[in-house]
């Protein structure tokens, strides 16, 4: 599936001749309208080379451009949402983005390894609901922090969110200090959590477990921050800067570590968990 950032287009004009091969797909750049083709974006890592901006990846394709090869194994993929409150439309709005994302809910969690260390991978899929906090996303995360405490394992979470669901009210909400307790344990334990924060990072997440790591790194521009533009702007009484919630504003102010660009990130994370490696127990 292409990113979400970058449009398909098509010449219907062109007619196929019988016996040729349909043409290579291409993508367009919402922000400067550059066109390639769907296989020279995934070769450039879904950034577009004129502008930089960057798509919005699927878990699985996160997953692949992150773990050594074959690597990954995923943990609690079977649990799915149930809906708490009986609120109108929700399971059928979950059945329709189970079948068009190939994905049970909006993270997906697992054990894997980076460089030959092993870690406890969490990946949040804006393609679903926007990512949004609900019950099993919440469950699926703190089952991982639990699960790396057990097994004296770092934790690597790929952050991506628009908040807290609305369709599951307080349960949502719940999920902050559920999975935040569960990351406080971890750290108790003296183990490493880190925390990549991709586009957009909002609301509840942000608020909450996505700030809690131990070093906090993000892609270039991506969107960090809690409540909207107009939300602060009406509150405080003042106007923001143009690059108010960007990562880079985040890093100019101690809120970040570290922005990575993408062809970067698996060496960064390698290096960093490398450097905070556990020594092994001898028998």
């Amino acid at each position: 599936m292409l990113i979400d950032l970058f449009k398909k287009t098509r010449d219907s004009s062109m007619q196929m001749k019988q016996g040729e091969q349909p043409e290579e797909p291409v993508v367009t750049c919402k922000r400067c309208g550059t066109a390639l083709t769907a296989k020279n974006y995934g070769r450039n890592l879904y950034v577009c080379p004129s502008c930089g901006l960057y798509g919005r990846l699927f878990a699985r394709t996160r997953i692949k451009l992150t773990v050594d090869k074959d690597s990954f194994k995923e943990l609690w993929g079977n649990l799915e949402t149930v809906n708490p409150l009986d609120f109108d439309g929700y399971e059928d709005k979950i059945r329709t983005l189970q079948e068009k994302t190939k994905m049970r809910e909006a993270v997906v969690t697992g054990v894997c390894t980076i460089g030959g260390i092993k870690v406890c991978l969490g990946v949040m899929d804006s393609h679903f609901l926007m990512a949004s906090m609900g019950s099993v996303v919440g469950e699926k995360l703190t089952r991982l922090f639990e699960y790396a405490t057990a097994r004296e394992l770092p934790v690597v979470l790929f952050t991506a969110s628009g908040g807290a669901r609305m369709q599951e009210g307080i349960i949502s909400l719940m999920q902050m200090a559920k999975v935040s307790a569960a990351a406080a344990r971890h750290s108790q334990a003296g183990l490493l959590y880190l925390t990549v924060l991709t586009d957009p990072t909002t609301g509840g997440v942000t608020a909450s477990f996505a700030s809690l790591g131990d070093i906090i790194l993000a892609e270039p521009r991506a969107t960090v921050g809690f409540a909207g533009r107009r939300v602060i702007e009406g509150t405080i009484g003042e106007t923001l800067p143009e690059d108010f919630q960007s990562a880079e504003f985040l890093q100019e102010h101690g809120f970040c570590d570290k922005i990575v660009p993408r062809n970067q990130m698996k060496r960064t994370l390698e290096r960093l968990l490398r450097l905070h490696e556990r020594p092994k127990t001898r028998k």
